[in-house]
C-alpha cells in the first residue's frame, strides 16, 4: 500500500502525521511511504531522517494525495484540501465532524473512508488515540491559564499557588476524563485550590483517592456548576462525548458573573465547546475578551508543543496504521471493533451515529 503524510496547513499547526520511526515500521512491512517536503520540519524532524528510514520525499501535497491509498494526518482537512481527495481513499486523522459539517459533506461527496482518531473506542470506553493529545492539552491548559492570569496579559494578577499568607487561585475543571485529570495534576501540583465537576461517581471516587481528598469534587447540577464557575479564577472546559457535540454547561449569564480578568480555557472547543461564549481561535491568535473574561479556545493546543505531540501521537496511531495497511481495510475493520467505531464516513455514507445526530444528517450502519 502507498501511505502518504502531508504538511499540516491549519493555522499554527506544527505536528505531523508520521515520525521516521513510523515510516521505518511501514517500510519494513513492505509498504511505500510518501512524505511531503518539509512536513516534519516544525516538529524537529528533517526530510533526511525520513529518507534514511525508507520514505520518498514528494514536493507537493497534491502529489501525495494523488498517489496514496491512505493519508495519515493530524488535523481535519482544510477547505483547500477537499479537492485533493479521491474515492476509495482512506483518510486517517482527527476529524471532529460534529463541528465540521462542510468537511463531512465533502467526505461523503468524494466517497472517502474517513477514520477519526477521536472516535476509535475500546470496550472499556477509553479513546486510545485521543488520550495522548488530551493529556498534553490538559497539562498545557494550566500552564496557559497561569500565563494569562498575569496582570501583564490582562488577567487578575493572581499566582495559581499563592504564597504564605495569600490564598491560592481557584481552579474549576469541568470533566474528569483524560484532559481533566491531567489539568488537575498540574493545577494541584502548583498549589491551586482545585475543584473537579464530573458526572461519573466512580471517576470522582478515583480523583478523591489519588489526591487524598485535597481536590474538591462535585456532581454537575446546574447549582453546583454556577456556584463553582462564578467563584473561579481559572475555568477549564474538559467535557467530551465521543463523536458528539459538547453540551453547553456554562451559560453566558454565568460568564457575566465571573470576575473581570478571570480566564476560561475551553479545551472541548474542537467539538463545539462547553461554554456558551466559546468560539474557536488559533495558536496564532489564541485569546479574546468576552464579558470581560479572557477566553482561550484553541482546538489544536498540542500543536504548540509539536515534537512531544507528534511522537506521542505516532506511538498511539501506528498500530492501527499497520493493521489497516497489512490486513487491508475490510479485514482490519472486521478484526477490530475499536477501529470500526472510528469510521465516520464510508462509500458516501455517514457511519457514526453521534456525528449524524449532531449534524442532523442521515446515519447508515457501517455493517450494512
Amino acid at each position: 500500500m502507498f501511505i502518504g503524510t502531508v504538511k499540516e496547513i491549519k493555522a499554527g499547526e506544527n505536528r505531523v502525521g508520521l515520525t521516521p520511526s513510523g515510516v521505518s515500521a511501514l517500510v519494513k512491512s513492505g509498504h511505500t511511504v510518501l512524505i511531503e517536503d518539509g512536513a516534519g520540519k516544525n516538529s524537529g524532524l528533517k526530510d533526511e531522517e525520513y529518507v534514511k528510514e525508507g520514505a520518498k520525499i514528494v514536493q507537493t501535497a497534491k502529489e501525495v494525495f494523488l498517489k496514496s491509498d491512505m493519508i495519515v494526518k493530524v488535523k481535519e482537512l482544510q477547505s483547500s484540501e477537499y479537492e485533493l481527495l479521491s474515492s476509495e481513499q482512506i483518510l486517517f486523522t482527527f476529524l471532529h465532524l460534529a463541528a465540521e459539517k462542510k468537511l463531512a459533506e465533502a467526505l461523503l461527496e468524494r466517497g472517502v473512508t474517513a477514520i477519526a482518531y477521536e472516535t476509535i473506542e475500546l470496550e472499556d470506553g477509553s479513546l486510545p488515540l485521543l488520550a495522548p493529545m488530551s493529556a498534553i492539552a490538559g497539562r498545557m491548559a494550566i500552564q496557559i491559564g497561569a500565563h494569562y492570569l498575569e496582570r501583564t496579559h490582562g488577567g487578575l494578577g493572581k499566582l495559581l499557588g499563592g504564597v504564605p499568607g495569600v490564598l491560592p487561585a481557584r481552579v474549576t475543571i469541568l470533566g474528569g476524563g483524560v484532559v481533566g485529570i491531567n489539568a488537575t495534576k498540574m493545577a494541584f501540583g502548583l498549589g491551586a485550590q482545585v475543584t473537579v465537576i464530573e458526572q461519573n461517581l466512580a471517576r470522582l471516587n478515583y480523583i478523591d483517592d489519588i489526591f487524598s481528598g485535597r481536590v474538591f469534587t462535585l456532581t454537575p447540577t446546574p447549582y453546583q456548576i454556577e456556584k463553582a464557575v462564578t467563584e473561579s479564577d481559572l475555568l477549564i472546559g474538559a467535557v467530551a462525548i465521543t463523536g458528539a457535540a459538547t453540551p453547553k454547561l456554562v451559560s453566558r449569564e454565568m460568564v457575566k458573573q465571573m470576575k473581570p480578568g478571570t480566564v476560561i480555557i475551553d479545551v472541548s472547543v474542537d467539538q463545539g465547546g462547553c461554554v456558551e461564549t466559546a468560539r474557536p481561535t488559533s495558536l496564532l491568535d489564541p485569546i479574546y475578551l468576552e464579558e470581560y473574561v479572557i477566553h482561550y479556545c484553541v482546538p489544536n493546543m498540542p500543536g504548540a508543543v509539536p515534537h512531544t505531540s507528534t511522537v506521542a501521537l505516532t506511538n498511539a496511531t501506528l498500530p492501527y496504521v499497520l493493521k489497516l495497511t497489512n490486513y487491508g481495510l475490510t479485514d482490519a475493520l472486521r478484526s477490530d471493533s475499536a477501529l470500526t467505531k472510528g469510521v465516520n464516513t464510508h462509500n458516501g455514507k455517514l457511519t457514526n451515529l453521534q456525528v449524524a445526530e449532531a449534524l442532523g444528517m442521515i446515519y447508515q450502519s457501517l455493517e450494512l
